[in-house]
């Protein structure tokens, strides 16, 4: 549970921090969108390579970025694993009535490249943008969907405080189940199904912690007459600037270069 780092915020003044929220999330959604178009393994260690510059402009540390990574190595491998086994093509060797191919052996490097540069690109959103600067990026991007009728500013409420409950409640259940284990529960042994009805003393708990304090969070934002974003104002009102548009040429032209090398290769 400590390991997942998905939605915690890093101070800092790097490049990247400084730019408008609302790039920092259009290029995130262009660097996703780019990781489903590419289609060879050089390309997506070419997308890696993005990604990893981006956090050393950010001066956040590998490990850390390793250390988001080690929750999802066993769905990675599992799917891997099964990409190998179950895919049609050139077989490299078998045994028993397993077949490892050559065209599975791909898929599994392409899938566990892609997985991995996905959550480095959502991670590097929250990791350099506070809830704040993400509820206003929404809304100004969500804005036009209010001439037909949609709530923007409660939808992008919501989904900020969504992601921002995410190492809370993850906190919450590392301490349950520390509590649990002090009462001496057996969490780490046994069956299967074992191991899974004993998480109802975990889950209980939690999901009665999280009521509570989303209970909590909507009676400190009556309190502060929180009214959606009728009347509101900003004390920063959010501009484009130069940086944001060199910015914004810069990694467009990454991607294409990213994207043209596929074609060259070929």
């Amino acid at each position: 549970m400590r390991d997942i780092t998905l939605g915690q915020y890093i101070n800092g003044d790097s490049v990247i921090h400084r730019l408008d929220p609302r790039i920092r999330l259009i290029l995130t959604l262009v660097y996703i969108i780019l990781l489903f178009i590419l289609k060879t393994i050089p390309q997506m260690l070419l997308a890696l390579a993005l990604i990893l510059g981006a956090y050393a402009l950010v001066r956040i540390p590998v490990k850390m970025l390793l250390k988001s990574l080690k929750p999802i190595i066993p769905i990675v491998v599992f799917t891997s694993v099964l990409n190998m086994f179950f895919v049609n093509g050139d077989v490299i060797f078998s045994f028993w009535k397993l077949s490892v191919t050559r065209q599975g052996l791909y898929y599994a490097v392409m899938l566990s490249l892609r997985v991995i540069c996905l959550l480095a690109g959502s991670s590097l959103l929250t990791y350099t943008s506070t809830p704040i600067e993400l509820t206003s990026a929404l809304e100004l991007l969500f804005m036009p969907l209010t001439k037909i009728g949609l709530p923007v500013n409660d939808l992008a409420m919501m989904m900020t405080i969504a992601l921002r409950f995410i190492p809370t409640l993850l906190e919450e259940t590392d301490k349950i189940m520390a509590a649990q284990k002090s009462r001496g529960a057996n969490l780490d042994t046994g069956t299967f199904m074992e191991r899974i009805r004993a998480l109802t003393p975990i889950l209980i708990p939690l999901f009665v912690s999280a009521f509570r304090r989303a209970d909590e969070l909507a009676l400190a934002m009556e309190c502060r007459c929180y009214n959606g974003g009728e009347g509101r104002t900003r004390m920063n009102a959010l501009k484009i600037r130069r940086s944001d548009c060199i910015a914004v040429v810069v990694f467009i032209g990454f991607c294409s270069l990213i994207v043209l090398s596929g074609r060259i290769s070929l």
